[in-house]
Order: structure tokens, then sequence, then C-alpha cells
């Protein structure tokens, strides 16, 4: 089977939306694919801010505090498992 050459890309979200609306199979030859690990490989983030009342923004430091772990990382963990919570709410 003679493979479709992949697309030189702009940009990140290009080469996403391409993905999101090509199949693969005809691009890579998936039987000369060689197992890989990226063990510092970290998602991508964008930094915001966010107003919260001082009240909620101790009681989230005290529960850090109790996972000895920081209160963004466990800010981050708690809007995590609720958005995945409402997307699996609104998939039924």
């Amino acid at each position: 089977m003679k493979l479709k050459k992949i697309p030189k890309f702009k940009t990140e979200e290009d080469e996403r939306e391409f993905w999101a609306t090509h199949d693969s199979t005809g691009y890579v030859d998936y039987r000369k694919a060689k197992k890989a690990a990226f063990p510092n490989l970290k998602p991508s983030t964008r930094t915001i801010s966010i107003r919260l009342p001082e009240a909620l923004l101790e009681h989230l430091k005290t529960l850090a505090n109790k996972r000895d772990i920081p209160y963004q990382s466990l800010l981050k963990l708690f809007l995590a498992e609720r958005v995945d919570e409402e997307l699996h709410e609104a998939g039924k």
C-alpha cells in the first residue's frame, strides 16, 4: 500500500485539526511502528487568572496542606474531576 505524504503544518493547532479529520492509516504504516515512552511529557497548559472568595481559597489551601500538595494542583484536580462528571452526565 502506498502511503500518503504527511503535510507540513504551520502550527500545532493546524496539525491537531488535520489529524482530527483524517484517518492516519493512510499516512502511517503501523506495522513498522516502535513502542515509545515519554516519561517527562507534560500536557500543554495556559495560565489564567481567577478570582476566588478568600474563605474558599483558605479552605482549598487547608485541604491541599492535608494532602501535602500545592493548592493550585488540588484545584486542577477538583476542576478535572467535576468537568469529567459533567461530561459523563451529559453523555447519558
